[in-house]
């Protein structure tokens, strides 16, 4: 049960980023449908659970150690062309590497507007943080994620709760205007499916140290906290009383309109939500380099390039590339379904 705790953490870690944890992605997501983002949630917590459940157990079956490895596994002999899986295990590479830029951008644009330090340098200290973690490997991982990943789902639930004892959240839910005319199942769906394009990376990482009796019992626990962390998020912006449209980190908005004594607190929760995606999307990205020798080499220089890349910013990502990648991760989900029956 130990190992399924860690292993939960890690991929919550993984999910809770800045996007989630600035409100950003709940905002785009599910927010914008109004009461029925609830559901959204539902369906994404889940699908996540079940994506999760059986992308393990092929990987456990299969002794899978790269991307590339778990593309062959799930992909028709028919459909095996070398070119086309080359074209796959690229795109998903160049999604994990934008995230992981993104992060570091996130990272040092956050230092730069609180404390006023250039922004370089805030990246920078993310980017030496990231080589110091890795050079353990998956124990640095696993570590860090013990440590701060927990203190990251005590404050969402806090909001949450605080949202609910001074705030009529039924009445607040409905009477919401409902933002996005789109399809709520279609964008719960799209969440869990562009969030398996960097979850799978993970769990090949971590597959090493989860028994596979214990791999049901992870991905119900990670539903389950999945479902509560969006949740709060959620709740927690019914506290909002400007045009949401018009702001960045909806969260933040919230803790400095309602708890302004949080502030700190949630300016250390923010840059370790990111420190721990970073973390794993590096992690994800190492395990396509099968030469152990060149290992360090790459992660050197993605490190090193994060810094003068990273001056793209994140809220672009989520708004426009996030929902993009959602639709090719659907492609991935069947493929995994049609594996998982034959």
């Amino acid at each position: 049960m130990k190992n399924c705790i860690k292993i939960a953490l890690v991929i919550i870690g993984a999910l809770i980023g800045a996007g989630f944890a600035s409100g950003q992605e709940i905002y785009l997501f599910f927010f914008s449908y109004g009461k029925r983002g609830i559901l959204g949630i539902g369906v994404s917590a889940i699908l996540l659970g079940i994506i999760i459940y059986k992308t393990m157990i092929i990987i456990k079956k299969n002794k899978i150690t790269t991307y590339k490895e778990f593309l062959l596994s799930i992909v028709p002999k028919k459909w095996r062309k070398e070119k086309v899986l080359e074209i796959i295990n690229i795109i998903i590479n160049i999604f994990i590497l934008i995230t992981f830029y993104i992060m570091i951008a996130g990272f040092g644009g956050y230092l730069a507007e609180t404390i006023e330090i250039p922004q370089i340098i805030g990246s920078s200290i993310l980017a030496i943080m990231c080589v110091i973690i890795m050079s353990k490997e998956t124990k640095g991982i696993v570590k860090v994620s013990e440590i701060i990943v927990p203190i990251l789902i005590v404050f969402i639930v806090v909001i949450g709760v605080y949202t609910v004892i001074s705030t009529n959240v039924a009445n607040k839910i409905e009477q919401m205007n409902i933002i996005n005319g789109s399809s709520w199942l279609v964008s719960g769906v799209l969440y869990a499916s562009y969030n398996t394009i960097l979850l799978i990376s993970v769990l090949i990482s971590v597959n090493n140290i989860i028994d596979r009796r214990e791999v049901s019992k992870a991905s119900i626990v990670i539903t389950f906290m999945i479902f509560l962390l969006a949740t709060a998020v959620f709740v927690s912006m019914l506290k909002i009383d400007v045009n949401i449209k018009k702001i960045e980190m909806p969260v933040s908005y919230v803790i400095g309109t309602q708890l302004p004594k949080l502030k700190v607190l949630y300016g250390i929760v923010i840059l370790t939500s990111i420190l721990t995606t970073a973390i794993s999307l590096i992690a994800g990205l190492m395990q396509n380099v099968k030469e152990k020798n060149n290992k360090k080499i790459w992660l050197y220089l993605i490190c090193i390039s994060s810094i003068f890349i990273s001056q793209i910013g994140f809220s672009a990502l989520i708004n426009f590339l996030y929902p993009i990648f959602g639709y090719i991760g659907i492609i991935q989900i069947i493929l995994i379904a049609i594996f998982s029956i034959l």
